[in-house]
């Protein structure tokens, strides 16, 4: 009876998504839905999803506000402008893939997929056409980047959402997560990319992206920027281990290291030197930060429901008997992972909803014990990103930005979608099985 819920909540997922109803009220609905099937409460089905939603929120809230409020303004000012200019003249044009890879991925730590995105495209446009080549060749690179930060590396929604729910550190989720992103945009990136060399559409007009740089910040200060909360949570995280506790260090590290702290000091940081220095005035800078929330208040009521589905679960103990029955097939726990987000993805589309339905299913498995909580949030978050389709809408925008027919786009964004998502859960067995 408790799999036929499931699968019901996920069917009226997937009808609800397809109506393009709300994610959020769509994960509320189905949460209750599941609550009243399986005979809560419903004071007790209440709780759960008020205690859902306050223990996925209260940790992690903050750190996406911080970097919402950092990538906003590294878009404002020209940051991210300058960081792809400035990775194009130093690559030159006989190594375009590299220069796009690195912007992708660059600007894809920061800035989240969809604002990452429309700032690229000019430069993919206009790298095609100076160079004469298909776009599709370097379109790839920028896609497999923007693709492969966005389900791996926090301050990105769904990792910080999936280290909520699984209780894994930030620090090491960023640190595995590097070891699995950068040979993936490699592989997925320019390997496969290397296939539309001479085949698929060219520029057939004269599209250039701005080279003016008055005004503009410095390329060093850009990159540093960009990098700053990552450099400030994973370099704390890979020290802490080998520094005794007695060392004066030791504390520093620990304080430095802490998520919300590390934003607080980006975001800062980047108003200030980005923002201020530059002559913008504060009720501007103000304005930059206020629309940032407002722009990531949507995505956190999302993965609030997705903290309620979770919490709902549990308490009805549907997720107990899926990971009852992970165990009994004897799937390995970061496959049953991989293959529950990947399952759903399939069917909703969602990388962010299908994260969090996985999560809230798998969850137990998590808490039983014998598995990574970092490499759990890593094999979630490569499910979800399996197999992009039509349900997809980071499959239309990239096949109207690139104006591709749906086959040209299943042969070139769901290819590499899906090698991004397979890819990522074997280097996450082999990472798994070394450490």
């Amino acid at each position: 009876m408790s799999f036929l819920i499931i699968i019901a909540a996920i069917a009226v997922l997937l009808f609800l998504t397809i109506k393009k109803v709300s994610p959020f009220i769509a994960l509320l609905l189905v949460t209750l839905m599941v609550g009243f099937l399986y005979g809560l409460p419903f004071p007790k089905l209440m709780k759960a999803v008020q205690d859902g939603v306050g223990s996925t929120l209260g940790s992690m809230a903050l750190i996406l506000c911080l970097g919402a409020m950092q990538g906003r303004i590294l878009e404002k000012s020209g940051a991210a402008t300058v960081i792809s200019q400035s990775l194009m003249k130093t690559f030159g044009k006989d190594h375009l893939q590299w220069a796009v890879l690195l912007m992708g991925f660059l600007v894809g730590i920061p800035l989240f997929y969809n604002a990452g995105f429309v700032i690229l495209v000019p430069f993919v446009f206009t790298i095609a056409a100076s160079a004469g080549v298909p776009l599709l060749y370097v379109a790839m690179p920028m896609a497999a980047s923007l693709s492969v930060t966005h389900g791996f590396l926090p301050p990105h929604p769904g990792p910080v959402a999936l280290a909520a729910i699984f209780k894994a550190s930030i620090g090491k989720t960023i640190l595995y997560g590097m070891m699995v992103a950068l040979p993936l945009v490699w592989i997925a990136g320019v390997l496969f990319g290397k296939r539309f060399r001479h085949r698929g559409p060219m520029v057939t007009e004269e599209i250039t992206a701005t080279t003016d740089t008055a005004g503009l910040p410095t390329a060093r200060a850009s990159i540093w920027i960009a990098l700053l909360p990552v450099l400030l949570i994973a370099i704390p995280a890979a020290l802490i281990n080998i520094v005794p506790a007695d060392n004066p260090v030791y504390p520093f590290l620990m304080a430095i290291g802490e998520p919300v702290l590390a934003m607080l000091i980006a975001a800062l940081l980047a108003g200030y030197w980005l923002g201020i220095r530059k002559g913008m005035n504060m009720a501007t800078l103000m304005g930059h930060y206020g629309s940032a929330i407002e722009s990531i208040a949507v995505i956190m009521m999302v993965i609030a429901a997705g903290g309620a589905f979770k919490q709902v679960l549990t308490e009805s103990g549907v997720a107990n008997e899926v990971a009852s029955l992970v165990a009994r097939y004897e799937f390995p726990p970061l496959v049953a992972g991989w293959l529950v987000a990947a399952a759903i993805r399939v069917m909703i589309g969602s990388a962010t909803v299908s994260a969090l339905t996985a999560a809230g299913i798998v969850a137990p498995i998590v808490q039983a014990g014998g598995v990574s909580p970092e490499w759990m949030v890593l094999s979630v978050g490569a499910g979800s990103l399996f197999f992009s389709h039509v349900n997809d809408t980071g499959f239309w925008m990239f096949k109207e930005y690139f104006r591709l027919t749906v086959k040209e786009t299943l042969l070139s964004w769901t290819i590499m979608e899906t090698i991004v998502s397979i890819g990522g859960l074997l280097l996450v067995l082999l990472y798994a099985a070394l450490m």
